[in-house]
């Protein structure tokens, strides 16, 4: 073969689409696998999201101008490693996870919901399953890889076929042939494998493919002989290989790379030949052509990227847009879009091109798992691409009847799977809502921007994209320094975990400190700044402190309980403490053992409720300080206890594995019982929705911290709901406000504060934003609601504690019409600083509700009584359409009428239901226009120059002045020398004046002014051809010097 042969693909582009064409709002996962974390099918989309044992799901095309909505799937209870599309079924989707099983899923069309369960389960293995893959020919045949095991499974029968002989260390890639006669893997011992699983289990042939054992991967060509590898060297370079299996005793042809450490992905159409390389965690694509002649591996393009990649998967050829001469597409999955990247080979006419698009693979198996087992090795039949040939799919598969229920997953009777609509997931990092009777499932639906999920026949948007939160833009931030109490030293950070760590009321804040003898530190909120370097006031408690909580109805008395089961009642006085307090007012003896927790009524003054280790509850009288009642039942060590609104009842949550519900009054012995968390690291339990329901967060058997959410009337019957979060160590502390229904939900050493708006019904939580800080906080508590900035739409105000300070963190909402009073996000709330009862009427069996308190200010209208504004059309004055308009003008004119037309394809504003953003929004979205107008006038231009540069190489060719180095470099590199000069503006080969140019142009260029990776690609290529042109001409120097003269 002629070194320099003309390819086809020479001329191969890869164009990154607009952002308008990415699919955005995701959250990808970057847990560490051997997978590419993102697989294609013809209809749909799959990837690994950042929750575990969750896949998002998106359709592939989206609908007309409708933008793409992801839905998340609940596959497994652990991290999803890999997965698989069936080349023939669009919707049958094979997971394999950390949780050793692999399952299969019939996943629906967009516009349905998802399966709350999979259609087979395969397994489980010994280890977690790495590596998945469907057969090429055959339906109903898997490959997985474990550990060192590799296994065929015929998924009808659930059965493996045959278990491949062990490899010597972790099995990292593991592929089948394009035939499907035999498979081929990579190890962590180096060595190369290919297998024929018909004949023998063990390896066939064999050779040592890497020197390092970092992680190498394997495709195989449209050959059978023929397959590619990507690996590191022994100087840790990143290298690729191409192998001949006939010749195993070495590779075929070998292409070093670079000295990354990033693992690469080989991404190849057998097709076309056509490879391209992703590098996880790097910002660009290189695409080669592969071929067995030499030279086998010849680069075709680069593709920079505009953020970091996490995974990257081809679209089937089927798939491709062939009458725009797409020859490929590759997704590129980033931690927050996918971006489909297209690869075109420029064509005048278009039209469908026979030499670019041979007969692909069609979409009918070839055989079933037992006739392949049994020896057919018949191909599935090639169809053309030609649209208006090609045939529609039409193969299903029976593996997962489409009307098949899931085989493990028991539907609960309250709540339908048609039910069980999304939460509103696209402004914040997702989570995981399982079914309780499917721990490893996790519903219909998770993500409010479905639509797969949801039912298309309700009209409405929200219907369409199912329940939202009106809190879904929550926004958190961290108030003025000048309200910090900084300075803070000595801070006990190793209080129990069943306390908060510290507590606060709207007048102060109390923090245990290090010291020896339970030292309490008291600092007053209307005091902030940096405190003195010397000693502070304190209490002296003489135990250390388990826990602490100021009385809501008696701001200057403070709870304090001991190592020496004991609780100290403290009053700090009115103007704060002053001096070292070493007597408390009342000390409370009875429990046997260290207390846990204290916990005031709700509603009745001077009653408090503690636990111990010695698995009791005592409910004190403060007043004559004394023991009133005594709850017992507890098994094990009681992880938290509330108080229901109406302080009727007494929830607990306890280390056996149960949630208790107790009638102080009553009984000492529970009212109910139903199953707590599963892992005994730690609980909390809050009363949530109006006192119908319970919210405990705990931990799972794998110590995945999880929301379960009960009835309170049916504990027995197990959770309604269960939402997995993420796995951390700190137990999760629920702030609950029962205003909003909103709970804020964070750990002692976390640096996110998770919120959820909770409902008693389907779909139960509904996602919001988070909070996010860049160090790990010690505490979070909630003030009370009258410390909010009703006008500034702050629902919330929390204190948080650091290792060093203190910061107060306001939760607002984004509102349009600020000057009104937000009546739907401010409902009367009640006046929780007023008892209803006295202790002894508690006692005696008296019941109250307290006083509502309107949070209205005074001179502000209720929005729901606000005007509608209607818009006003101003008619611009005759004058303007008789002058003569200058070109800024025009231009001006232009882009206004860029902006309408955007403007008008929006969906209906925001505050129509009251919901909306601020002005500062408003100027990030007016800059966000601006740029991509921007970026619209530079792709116009970049077009107008590759036409112009499309002419100069035409005529360059003409006058066929070039000398064959020369226009093999130009071949290769894909610019004339004539368009390399041409864009870094240089007239003569002064390598000095191209470095200087190339730096000039490659920062005016740069895309935070402006510019675009496009244009400077373009320029880096420019350089990179003019070099070569010096480096020919050096070449000619040295061999005319060298020639003797004639």
């Amino acid at each position: 073969m002629n070194r320099f042969k003309v390819s086809k693909f020479r001329h191969t582009e890869a164009r990154p689409p607009r952002r308008e064409a990415w699919i955005s709002d995701i959250r990808a996962g970057t847990a560490p696998s051997c997978g590419n974390h993102i697989k294609s099918s013809c209809s749909l989309i799959a990837f690994i999201s950042d929750r575990p044992g969750v896949l998002g799901i998106v359709p592939l095309e989206g609908q007309a101008e409708d933008k793409r909505h992801v839905t998340h799937l609940g596959c497994h209870s652990d991290l999803v490693t890999d997965l698989d599309f069936s080349p023939f079924d669009d919707f049958l989707l094979a997971t394999a996870s950390a949780d050793r099983t692999v399952k299969l899923w019939r996943l629906p069309a967009p516009g349905q919901a998802l399966p709350s369960g999979p259609g087979l389960v395969l397994g489980p293995e010994d280890v977690l399953v790495e590596v998945l893959q469907f057969h090429p020919s055959a339906d109903g045949v898997l490959l997985s890889a474990a550990g060192k095991a590799l296994k065929v499974w015929d998924a009808a029968r659930q059965q493996p076929l045959t278990e491949l002989a062990a490899h010597g260390d972790l099995v990292q890639n593991a592929i089948w042939s394009q035939d499907g006669a035999l498979v081929g893997t990579t190890c962590k011992d180096k060595q190369l494998r290919i297998f024929d699983p018909r004949a023998k289990p063990e390896a066939s042939q064999s050779t040592q493919a890497h020197e390092n054992s970092r992680d190498s991967r394997l495709v195989w060509t449209g050959t059978r002989e023929h397959l590619v590898s990507t690996g590191f060297n022994q100087m840790r370079e990143r290298e690729v290989k191409l192998w001949d299996i006939r010749l195993f005793s070495g590779a075929l042809a070998s292409l070093t790379l670079d000295a990354s450490p990033r693992s690469l992905m080989p991404l190849l159409d057998p097709d076309s030949g056509l490879l391209v390389l992703a590098g996880k965690g790097e910002s660009q694509l290189s695409c080669y052509e592969v071929a067995p002649q030499q030279p086998a591996l010849s680069p075709v393009t680069q593709c920079l990227l505009e953020s970091a990649l996490r995974g990257a998967a081809l679209v089937p050829r089927r798939a491709l847009a062939v009458l725009g001469c797409e020859v490929l597409r590759v997704l590129q999955l980033s931690d927050s879009a996918i971006v489909p990247i297209s690869y075109h080979v420029p064509r005048k006419a278009a039209e469908f091109h026979e030499d670019l698009f041979p007969d692909a693979a069609g979409s009918m198996p070839a055989s079933d798992a037992q006739a392949w087992w049994a020896g057919s090795n018949q191909q599935v039949q090639r169809v053309s691409l030609h649209p208006a040939r090609r045939p529609l799919p039409s193969f299903t598969s029976r593996l997962v009847s489409p009307a098949q229920p899931s085989p493990d997953a028991a539907q609960p009777a309250k709540t339908p799977a048609g039910d069980a609509d999304p939460s509103d997931g696209f402004s914040s990092p997702p989570s995981s809502l399982t079914s309780p009777s499917t721990p490893s499932s996790l519903g219909p639906s998770l993500s409010s921007t479905s639509g797969i999920g949801t039912s298309p026949s309700q009209r409405s948007l929200q219907s369409l994209l199912g329940p939202s939160s009106k809190f879904r833009h929550t926004q958190g931030t961290v108030l003025h320094r000048d309200s910090h109490i900084t300075n803070l030293k000595g801070l006990n950070l190793t209080t129990p975990g069943e306390s908060d760590g510290f507590c606060a009321n709207r007048l102060r804040v109390a923090v245990p400190l290090l010291s020896s003898g339970g030292q309490v530190a008291v600092l007053e909120l209307r005091k902030p700044g940096r405190l003195p370097d010397t000693a502070l006031p304190t209490l002296q408690n003489g135990a250390a402190v388990t826990d602490l909580a100021w009385d809501p109805f008696d701001l200057h008395r403070l709870a304090v309980a001991g190592e020496d089961a004991r609780i100290r009642l403290w009053r700090v006085p009115p103007e704060g403490l002053e001096e070292v307090l070493t007597t408390p007012k009342a000390v409370l003896t009875g429990h046997t053992e260290k207390i846990y927790s204290l916990r005031f009524h709700p509603l009745a003054a001077d009653v408090l409720a503690s636990s111990s280790y010695d698995l009791t509850i005592r409910i004190w009288d403060l007043q004559a300080g004394v023991e009133r009642l005594r709850l017992q039942g507890h098994r094990d060590q009681i992880f938290g206890l509330a108080w229901s609104p109406n302080g009727q009842q007494l929830a607990t949550v306890c280390k056996d594995g149960r949630l208790r519900v107790y009638e102080p009054r009553s009984s000492p012995e529970p009212l109910q019982e139903g199953p707590g968390p599963e892992g005994a690291r730690g609980a909390r339990v809050v009363w949530v929705c109006d006192g119908h329901c319970l919210l405990v967060s705990g931990f799972d058997s794998r110590s995945e911290r999880q929301l379960l959410l009960f009835s309170a009337e049916a504990l027995a019957s197990g959770p309604l709901a269960v939402l997995g979060l993420d796995v951390a160590p700190s137990t999760l502390l629920p702030s609950y406000d029962p205003d909003t229904s909103l709970v804020l939900l964070t750990g002692k050493g976390d640096t996110r504060v998770f919120l959820y708006e909770l409902l008693p019904e389907a779909p139960f939580f509904l996602e919001c934003n988070s909070f996010t800080s860049p160090d790990p906080h010690k505490g979070f508590v909630l003030l009370p609601k009258t410390e909010c900035e009703v006008r500034e739409v702050e629902f919330a105000r929390c204190l948080r504690l650091r290792q060093t300070s203190l910061e107060p963190v306001a939760f607002r909402l984004p509102r349009v019409r600020k000057e009104f009073f937000q009546d739907d996000v401010f409902p009367d709330t009640a006046v929780s600083w007023e008892p209803v009862l006295s202790a002894e009427a508690w006692l005696g069996g008296a019941n109250g509700q307290p006083r509502l308190l309107s949070l209205q200010p005074l001179g502000m209208t209720p929005v729901s009584q606000a005007p509608r504004e209607a818009p006003a059309r101003r008619a611009p004055p005759s004058a303007l359409y008789l002058e003569e308009k200058s070109d800024q003008q025009k231009k001006e004119e232009l882009l206004s009428a860029m902006v309408a037309k955007l403007g008008n394809r929006e969906d209906p504003l925001p505050q129509d239901s009251f919901e909306g953003v601020d002005e500062d929004e408003w100027a990030k979205y007016l800059a966000q226009i601006i740029v991509m107008g921007v970026q619209v006038v530079g792709r116009a231009f970049a077009r107008a120059l590759r036409q112009e540069f499309a002419a100069s190489r035409a005529a360059a060719d003409a006058r066929g002045r070039a000398g064959h180095q020369s226009a093999a470099a130009s071949n290769l590199s894909g610019l004339s020398l004539q368009e390399a000069q041409q864009i870094l503006n240089v007239s003569k080969l002064s390598p000095e004046e191209i470095q200087k140019n190339y730096e000039h142009l490659f920062k005016v260029n740069d895309k935070s002014v402006g510019g675009s990776f496009y244009l400077q690609s373009k320029v880096v290529r420019a350089k990179e051809r003019l070099e070569e042109e010096l480096r020919i001409q050096a070449q000619e120097d040295r061999e005319r010097q060298q020639t003797p003269g004639t």
